[in-house]
C-alpha cells in the first residue's frame, strides 16, 4: 500500500443515525483484521454529557453495527492525568477505525493543538486507517475551520480559525464544512452549516486565499480514500465542491477522482476515464515521517534494532511474570533515548521512541492492576526501577511523564511519597 493509503470520511451529520449503518459497515468490512475501532470524545469535552455521548457511540455500534467501539477519552488537556492521557493515544494509535463527532470544533482544536492526536490520526490514516469525522469534528481537519457557535450562538464577527489541515498532509488543500443543506432555521436561512448562503458568501471573502469550499449534506458521507485516489458519495444528500463562484456537486452512489478535489481538469481527474494521463501526484507530505523506522535503519546495532530488542525483553518479562526483566528493560530504553539525544538521532526518532516508552509504560501500569495482590517483596524491583526512571525525567524537568509514573503506580494501590530524605513507597491494603 503506498504512503497515505487509508480513507477520511466526512460526514454532514447522522454520524449515529440509522442512514450511516450500512456505511460504517462497509467501510469497517473493507479494513484487516483486527479492525479495532475507537471514538474520540475531545469536542464533547466540556459538555456535562461527554460520557452519556461515549456510552451512546459504543451503544450504537454494539448494537446495529455488531462492533465493539472502544473510548479515547481526552476531555481537557489541563485536568486529565498523565496515565490517562498516554491511554488515550495508545488506544488511537492502535485503531484501524477511529470515530470522532459531535461538540464545539473550536474546544476540540485548543485542545488538541498541543497534543500528540492530530499527528496519530495523520499516521493512521497514512498505515491505512480510516478517519472518521463528522459534524464538529469535520469542521477541524481542513486548513481552516468554522467557529460556528462563536458566529452563530454568541455573535461574534465572522470570522476563522486555524484548522488541523489533516486533509493538507495528504495534498488536499480545502476548508470542509458540514451540515450544508441544514434547514432547521424554517423562516431563515441556516444553509452552510446555520451561516445561511448569503452569509456564508462574506465568510468565504475573507480566506486568506480563494480556497475551495467542500460541503457535505446531513446524513451525507464523502469517502476520501487515498489509494485508490477516489472520492465516493454515501446516504441521502450530495457533496459539494465549490470553487470560486461555480458549485460542482456530487450526488450519493456518485464516485469520482480524488484529483477533482485537488483543482485538476474534469477529464483528466475522472475516475472512470480509460485514457487517463500519467500518475497521480504523490498525496502524502512526509513531513513529519509517519511510515517508522525503514528495513534499512532497524538493525540490530541500530537505534530502532536496539528499540525493538529491548521491546521484546519487555514483552517477555511481562509474559513470564518477571517484572525485574520488564522494568530493566524500560530502565535500558530510557537510557538508550537520553543517548540517542547526545548521539543527534534524528528529532522525529526521539519524539516516537519517547511514545514507544510511555506504550510500554501504560502495559505495564495495565497489567499491575489485574494482578495487584503480589508481596511488597515481589514489587519492590518493580517498583523502585520505575521511581528511578520517574527521578531520571524529574531531574529532566519531564513533569507530566513523571506524574504519568505517579499515577500508574497510584491505579495498582502504590502510594508514592516525595519526602526531604528521598522517595519512599507503600503498598495500600
Amino acid at each position: 500500500m503506498r504512503p497515505g493509503g487509508g480513507k477520511i470520511v466526512l460526514m454532514g451529520s447522522g454520524e449515529l443515525g440509522a442512514t450511516m449503518v450500512e456505511v460504517h459497515k462497509d467501510l469497517l468490512r473493507s479494513l484487516p483484521e483486527p479492525r479495532r475501532a475507537a471514538f474520540i470524545d475531545t469536542p464533547a469535552g466540556f459538555q456535562l454529557n461527554v460520557d452519556e455521548i461515549s456510552r451512546k457511540a459504543a451503544a450504537y455500534f454494539q448494537r446495529h453495527i455488531e462492533h465493539p467501539l472502544s473510548i479515547a477519552s481526552f476531555k481537557n488537556r489541563e485536568e486529565i492525568s498523565g496515565l490517562a492521557a498516554e491511554q488515550a493515544f495508545r488506544t488511537l494509535r492502535q485503531a484501524d477505525y477511529i470515530l470522532m463527532g459531535p461538540g464545539s470544533p473550536t474546544y476540540a482544536l485548543n485542545q488538541w493543538r498541543s497534543s500528540p492526536i492530530p499527528e496519530i490520526l495523520v499516521r493512521r490514516v497514512a498505515a491505512g486507517a480510516c478517519l472518521t469525522a463528522a459534524s464538529a469534528a469535520a469542521l477541524t481537519v481542513g486548513r481552516f475551520t468554522l467557529p460556528v457557535y462563536e458566529i452563530y450562538k454568541v455573535g461574534e464577527p465572522l470570522h476563522w480559525v486555524e484548522g488541523l489541515d489533516l486533509l493538507g498532509r495528504f495534498g488536499l488543500d480545502l476548508v470542509v464544512v458540514p451540515h450544508w443543506n441544514n434547514a432547521e432555521g424554517g423562516s431563515h436561512d441556516t444553509r452552510c452549516c446555520f451561516m445561511g448562503e448569503s452569509r456564508f458568501g462574506k465568510l468565504q471573502a475573507l480566506l486568506p486565499e480563494p480556497l475551495p469550499i467542500l460541503g457535505i449534506d446531513e446524513h451525507t458521507a464523502c469517502i476520501l480514500d487515498f489509494a485508490a485516489e477516489t472520492v465516493g458519495v454515501r446516504g441521502l444528500g450530495s457533496v459539494t465542491l465549490r470553487t470560486g463562484g461555480t458549485d460542482r456537486r456530487f450526488a450519493a452512489g456518485e464516485t469520482v477522482a480524488l484529483g477533482v478535489l485537488r483543482g485538476e481538469t474534469r477529464d483528466s481527474a475522472d475516475a472512470s476515464s480509460p485514457g487517463r494521463q500519467g500518475s497521480p501526484p504523490e498525496p502524502f507530505r512526509s513531513e513529519p515521517p509517519v511510515t517508522g523506522p525503514s528495513a534499512a535503519s532497524s538493525g540490530a546495532d541500530s537505534f530502532w534494532g536496539r528499540i525493538h530488542a529491548l521491546q521484546t525483553d519487555f514483552e517477555r518479562g511481562l509474559a513470564g511474570g518477571d517484572f525485574r526483566i520488564a522494568t530493566n528493560a524500560l530502565l535500558e530504553l530510557d537510557r538508550l533515548i537520553w543517548r540517542a539525544q547526545g548521539d543527534l538521532e534524528s528529532p522525529d526518532a526521539v519524539v516516537q521512541a519517547r511514545d514507544t516508552l510511555r506504550e510500554l509504560l501504560v502495559r505495564l501500569g495495565t497489567d499491575r492492576a489485574a494482578g495487584a495482590g503480589n508481596a511488597v517483596d515481589g514489587l519492590a524491583p518493580l517498583v523502585e526501577g520505575l521511581l528511578s526512571l520517574r527521578e531520571n525525567w524529574r531531574s529532566d524537568g519531564q513533569w507530566a511523564a513523571a506524574d504519568a509514573i505517579r499515577d500508574l503506580l497510584r491505579r495498582v494501590r502504590i502510594q508514592v511519597e516525595d519526602t526531604t530524605s528521598g522517595v519512599r513507597w507503600r503498598l495500600e491494603s
